[in-house]
Order: C-alpha cells, then structure tokens, then sequence
C-alpha cells in the first residue's frame, strides 16, 4: 500500500473523492493530542508536507488504545484506516483508524523543547535542529525549496548554464577583506599567529579563502558561453550581529555578456517577478499562513510587485529626493556616501510606493569591477530595492576595458591576484554585466520573516556555529 502525502489528501479534491472510505495508510509526527469522555483519541498529523495536519479518529476499541492516550506531540506513528469525511470543523477529511503503530517516543515528554505551545523565533534559534518541526520554519523550508527549483528552471528557460563556483578562492572580489582563512598550518605556531607564515608550505601554496561571491569566476564563464549563472554558498566574515548578516549565505549570480546596465536591470526585474508569480500560484497555503501569523500585508505587498514597472532613480536624484523628504534619517544624506536600509527603504516605501532600482553611484563607493561612466566620478552599478527589506539585489555593467580595469585594479593594490582576471579584457573583451541576489534576504521579502537567520536552516553568524 502506498502511503500519500497528506497535503495531497487534504487538498486534492479529486484524490479525495476517490480514496473516500477506503483504506489508507499515513506516516508522521503527532501535533497534538487531545481524548474525549466518549474513549477516543483525537491525533493531528503532519508529514511535512503541508502546514496542515490530517486528523487520526482513534477509538478505544484497538488494541493498544492504552498506548495511544499515551501520545504526546512529537512522536512519530503510521496509521492505517479508512479516509472519510469528517464530522468536525476545519477538516474536510480525517482517518478512522484501524491501527496505529507508534515508530518513535518521545523520551521524557515533559522536557520535550518543541512542546505544542507557540514559542519565540528567539528561543527557536536555539534549537535550528528541532526548529523545523514547527509550522512557520516547515513553511520557509518548503517555500525555501519551491524558490530554488523556479529559480533554476528560470534559467534553464531562458538559456542561462549554470556554472560550479569553487568556493574555496584566493580572490577577494569585493576588496573588503572580510574573508575567512583556508589553510592546513598549524594556527599554534608562532610564525601563523604572528602573521608571518610561509604559505608556500600550505594546503594550496598560497593564501586561500572561503569565496564571498562566486562573480569573477562566473565572468570566465560568461565570455565565452554568453549567459551564465551561479547558485551556492558565500562567506562573509562581517562581525555584526544583526537581524540582516549572516556569515554564510547563499546567493544567485547571473553574468550575461554583449549587455549593459540595462539589460542587467530588465533581468533582475523579471527574475524576481517570474519568483514572485510562482510563490503566488504554488506556495499559496504557505504565504497564506505567512500573511495571516506573520505580516497581514504580505501577500497585497506581493502582487503590488507585479502590477507595475520597477521604477528607475540615478543615486543623483536619489540623495537629492531624501534630502528634500526632510525626513528624521540616523544616517547622514550626502552625495559620495552608501545608501543606508533607512534611506532604501523610504525610497520604496514613501516614495515610488514599490521597488525602485537606483543606478549610476559614485565610484569610490563601489568595486573595482564596475564599469566606470563618462563623468569619471561614477559607475555603471545598480541596488534593486524593495519595501520592507531595502536592497535586494547588487549589481553593474563589468568594467570591459583593460586599462581602466587595471587602474582601478592598481588602486586597491590587488593587481597580483588577478593576472587571470585581466586576461579575460586581453583576449576577447565584450561589454558584461551581472548581479547577485542574496537568497536568504530573497525568503526573508518572500515570508516576512524579519530576521534573516529564520531563512536557512542552519545559521551562521558571530559567536554561533552550533550544529
């Protein structure tokens, strides 16, 4: 007998139609409990599968009734018994049982960390081993999983490759030198403790680090298969303990070539419309249970993101509308200075009342990489941003041009390390441009969620690599 999902029972009309008042069998782990004067036990299970659990009708007739009104939240059982409709509120179905088999206590149920009780997300991070089995982190799991399978047949449709990113690099493209050390020699030695070390004698025979993005190896890629795009982990090795950093992350690089900062903007635009669509139309029990317990606004939030063109603002024009907001900003508002999630967010929220891309920010703020403007003191870059998150999305038009590639290159003194990079302006150069989207900061907009380490399983971040 083949054991269904539950979110297939419950929501498959016609499943349902046929399976009623047959024999059925489902696995899972018990929400809750609760008995009747009557003798029956009342089980809510849940596979996984859905936010929703199916009820288990068990009567004090089977043989291990006694071990039944033992149950508690969180063992996991089979049980087989016929699916009929049920007499309840709030279910169309639910299982009579004819057995249930207990696979799994719960040892000292009383101490059992995921009770049936709501607990805080703050508590919950904790326990990233046990989190999941709650509804909220079993709805971004799923969710979670939906976004990466659309957004790689996004890109399969559309004729991107995917490209296998090392993440171990001795290339630091962001030039900020937040990066963590890969390295075989022994860290006790004075000689490594005192910044001295010989690494000819490591691992790699150099420096190595684990990659903060995997841009300038998708840009070899890119000149010679035209699109390309990469999708795995990254690592920042920031010391800030906020609600939006994490140490590891995951993050989704397109590189297309024979374009602009145009064409880079109309492709982040339509990847995270054709995302959103698909979260709409597939994952809709889940957001619906994110807009009910989470943010009330989100799904309205969600669809405001289809219904209109992403609005397009020069950084210029952007410090020149928050200064002119008068608005109460913590942060400073001054051409040449980085836009903080305040000013981002009122751009979106107060202004374009929607996504906004900001382009054209002066250089001195932006990599070596992007591709200087004819003014000279900006570059071709672009922050997608949206309500309630601010920056989405990071990108530019690469900088195609050997020499100014390398004047930019000789000024942040990292000329050694990319020998290979220029190699890709010598022999063949094409205008290029990309953007990385930070997939965790993608399920926060998507969920609600307002911090960024309830969207991956297990966080990273400073002081915490538990599990």
């Amino acid at each position: 007998m083949k054991t269904p999902e539950i979110k297939k029972i419950l929501t498959d009309r016609a499943s349902q139609a046929d399976r009623l008042n047959e024999h059925i069998r489902i696995t899972g782990w018990v929400r809750s409990t609760r008995h009747s004067k009557a003798g029956i036990t009342f089980i809510e299970v849940n596979d996984g599968s859905s936010v929703s659990s199916i009820q288990v009708v068990a009567p004090k007739e089977l043989v291990n009734y006694s071990e039944i009104e033992k149950i508690t939240t969180g063992v996991s059982i089979k049980v087989s018994g016929i699916l009929v409709e049920s007499m309840g509120k709030g279910q169309d179905v639910e299982i009579q049982a004819k057995e249930v088999e207990i696979l799994g206590a719960i040892e000292e149920p009383e101490n059992y960390p995921i009770a049936k009780k709501r607990h805080t997300f703050e508590y919950l991070r904790g326990l990233p081993h046990l989190r999941i089995r709650t509804n909220t982190f079993g709805a971004i799991a799923r969710i979670r999983s939906s976004v990466a399978n659309k957004i790689h047949n996004y890109f399969f449709e559309n004729g991107f490759h995917w490209v296998n990113t090392p993440i171990i690099t001795s290339s630091d493209c962001e030039g900020a030198g937040e990066l963590f050390k890969v390295s075989t020699l022994d860290h006790t030695q004075k000689k490594i403790a005192a910044l001295d070390a010989d690494y000819a004698e490591d691992f790699f025979g150099r420096e190595a680090f684990l990659t903060v993005s995997g841009q300038l190896n998708a840009e070899a890629y890119c000149l010679a298969m035209s699109k390309v795009y990469t999708f795995g982990p990254t690592f920042r090795a920031e010391n800030s303990n906020t609600s939006r950093h994490l140490a590891e992350f995951w993050m989704i690089e397109p590189e297309i070539a024979f374009a602009d900062l145009e064409d880079n903007a109309a492709l982040a635009e339509a990847l995270l419309k054709a995302i959103i669509e698909h979260v709409l139309e597939n994952c809709s029990e889940d957001l619906n249970f994110f807009t009910q317990q989470i943010d009330k606004a989100l799904t309205g939030r969600l669809l405001g993101v289809l219904e209109k063109n992403f609005e397009k603002i020069p950084y210029t024009d952007a410090i020149e509308i928050l200064k002119k907001s008068k608005g109460d900003f913590h942060f400073p508002v001054e051409w040449g200075l980085d836009l903080q999630s305040e000013h981002e967010r009122f751009l979106t929220e107060n202004y374009a009342n929607g996504p906004v891309i900001v382009s054209d920010y002066p250089k001195d703020i932006k990599a070596f990489y992007m591709r200087l403007n004819d003014d000279g003191r900006t570059v071709s870059a672009m922050d997608v941003l949206v309500p309630g998150i601010g920056e989405i999305i990071g990108g530019s038009q690469r900088e195609e041009r050997l020499d100014i590639l390398d004047s930019r290159i000789q000024s942040q003194r990292i000329l050694s390390q990319l020998s290979w990079y220029r190699d890709l302006r010598k022999y063949g150069t094409v205008p290029h441009a990309g953007f990385g989207l930070g997939f965790e900061r993608l399920i926060s907009y998507i969920t609600g969620m307002d911090n960024i380490r309830d969207c991956i399983p297990f966080p990273r971040t400073p002081g915490n690599a538990k599990i």
